[in-house]
């Protein structure tokens, strides 16, 4: 069976759901890609490659699984963020183009704080809520000298990360732990990031697309969404540096609200970054000793 007519198949079978045949066309070749082994530019420029029975048969198996909703990510084991070709698995959040923004913004700390003197080799950073380690691995990717430790309640995503720095070749530290919980608190961060669960518990989102495969410990969050950010705002300073940055990801809609928790917690210098979608996304601030 040739694999041309074989991604047609497959192509016209998810267009039924897709918002767009860019994205139906882009799935069909992820899922055909990663049966038979080959990158797109083999897919185009050999549509008369026979594949087996047993390849179509598997195709079409992922297929099906991608029109019952499972995402891609998981289907397929991995996803690409900030260039880095990361194992994803239930036990983790799908890593989103929206998170780069956090990404982007805390190696713009990281530069300001060298500028400053700091040698790369002493800078300090931690992740919180690090899932796949996606941010702690990009930030470690573009900062190869900076030590980073990577928190996650979760074992097993802690297991998930620990695979991909180890297959990654970017040696972080990944730690399980609520949080804090199982740090010391000796002011040793200069900058802290998080993407923490931020979305309410009724959300209507939560029943639609991929979040309703994504584990909902890792996305919702009591008080409206606000609880984990509060929790990590409350015992932040007690883990910067003076003058340390903390960096969290949000809802589009929570701006207002999170800049006044980082007010009443104490940080100055508050200010909310909009993602590529022009929605409120990062709000960093300076956490300076009293």
């Amino acid at each position: 069976m040739q694999i041309g007519k074989v991604y047609q198949e497959a192509e016209l079978k998810l267009r039924a759901q897709s918002d767009s045949v860019e994205s139906s066309s882009i799935e069909a070749y992820c899922l055909v890609s990663f049966i038979i082994n080959k990158d797109k530019a083999f897919l185009l420029t050999y549509p008369e490659f026979e594949i087996s029975q047993e390849d179509y048969d598997k195709i079409m198996s992922l297929v099906q699984r991608r029109l019952d909703g499972e995402p891609i990510a998981y289907i397929i084991g991995k996803r690409e963020f900030w260039t880095l070709d990361l194992k994803v698995t239930p036990d983790t959040l799908i890593p989103r183009p929206d998170t780069e923004t956090l990404v982007e913004n805390a190696l713009v700390e990281a530069q300001n704080l060298i500028d400053s003197g700091i040698p790369q080799d002493k800078l300090r950073i931690l992740d919180l809520g690090t899932g796949t380690g996606a941010i702690a691995l990009a930030l470690k990717y573009e900062l190869k000298d900076a030590q980073i430790d990577a928190v996650d309640y979760s074992e097993k995503a802690c297991n998930v990360a620990k695979e991909n720095s180890q297959r990654l070749n970017l040696p972080i530290n990944v730690i399980n732990s609520d949080w804090f919980k199982e740090l010391k608190p000796q002011h040793q961060y200069h900058i802290i990031v998080s993407n923490p669960p931020y979305i309410m518990e009724k959300d209507p989102h939560l029943a639609i697309g991929d979040l309703r495969y994504e584990p909902k410990t890792a996305l919702v969050a009591p008080m409206n969404g606000f609880l984990d950010i509060i929790t990590i705002l409350r015992d932040a300073g007690k883990f910067l540096h003076n003058n340390g940055s903390l960096l969290i990801e949000h809802g589009y809609n929570q701006g207002v609200d999170v800049r006044a928790y980082f007010a009443k917690a104490d940080f100055s210098a508050i200010e909310t970054i909009r993602d590529l979608g022009n929605n409120e996304r990062v709000t960093k601030g300076k956490f300076i000793y009293k």
